[in-house]
């Protein structure tokens, strides 16, 4: 949605060593967002944003209007991404992942890509869009490469709502990092339940920090995890305010 950053970059130059041309997107999508303020508010660069792009090579920018995107008179389609779309982001951004299903189906109807890279940052994303490809019946025209996470020398997970931190608000987002790191070094010595309330203990001794949610889940489904033996790898998803600034972040417990 543009406001690019290195981590933007980074799928770029991922997508440059495996492909004979890299497409890029911008779009600031209406139908993701349930608030207009955050809408609103969404860092828009476009100068800034051909720079970089130029500077790893992207070979094609699409920055289409809404109107191409969403025509006049034309139905928008609903998907069924069944616990995926009410789990998390879904509980607490009502209708965001009908809206990523709505704005990606298009992007990918106009451009049939051969792979779609996606930022692991945004992991439930990642599964709604595996799943809508399914739904597409695109699953053997469009392969999901889902890259890392890229962060900050503090561990802080790239976002373009990161310029919106203040300066104390980049050195509080840290934590997000830090306490998911602590876990792995913990999860032995505790429950699942004991190591969540942990968790959100740690993130509110910050004064700037409002957590939404620390779960561990299964990766593949997001059901929440509750016993470590049953699990051959579990996932750590992360809500949080920083000030009035709204993060996520995800990686593994252990796999």
């Amino acid at each position: 949605m543009g406001a690019l950053h290195a981590g933007h970059l980074s799928l770029i130059k991922r997508a440059k060593t495996e492909n004979d041309k890299v497409i890029c997107s911008i779009f600031v999508n209406p139908t993701q967002f349930n608030d207009a303020a955050d809408l609103a508010a969404y860092p828009r660069t476009l100068a800034d944003d051909i720079a970089l792009l130029e500077s790893v090579g992207c070979d094609l920018l699409f920055v289409p209007g809404v109107e191409e995107i969403y025509p006049p008179g034309e139905k928008v389609h609903t998907y069924n991404f069944g616990r995926l779309e009410t789990l998390f982001e879904g509980e607490f951004r009502p209708g965001h992942f009908q809206g990523v299903g709505q704005v990606v189906s298009r992007l990918l109807q106009i451009v049939a890509p051969d792979r779609l890279y996606l930022g692991q940052k945004d992991y439930q994303q990642c599964m709604v869009i595996s799943d809508l490809i399914q739904q597409m019946g695109w699953a053997n025209k469009t392969a999901v490469v889902i890259c890392p996470t890229d962060r900050e020398a503090s561990g802080l997970a790239r976002s373009s709502r990161n310029q919106r931190l203040s300066p104390e608000g980049w050195e509080a987002a840290a934590n997000l990092y830090r306490v998911l790191l602590a876990c792995r070094e913990r999860y032995t010595q505790m429950s699942a339940t004991e190591l969540e309330a942990w968790a959100l203990a740690e993130l509110r001794k910050h004064p700037l920090i409002s957590p939404e949610y620390f779960r561990f889940v299964d990766p593949q489904s997001l059901e929440a995890v509750t016993d470590w033996n049953k699990q051959a790898a579990v996932w750590v998803l992360i809500a949080a305010w920083v000030a009035d600034v709204r993060l996520i972040d995800n990686d593994y417990l252990f796999t």
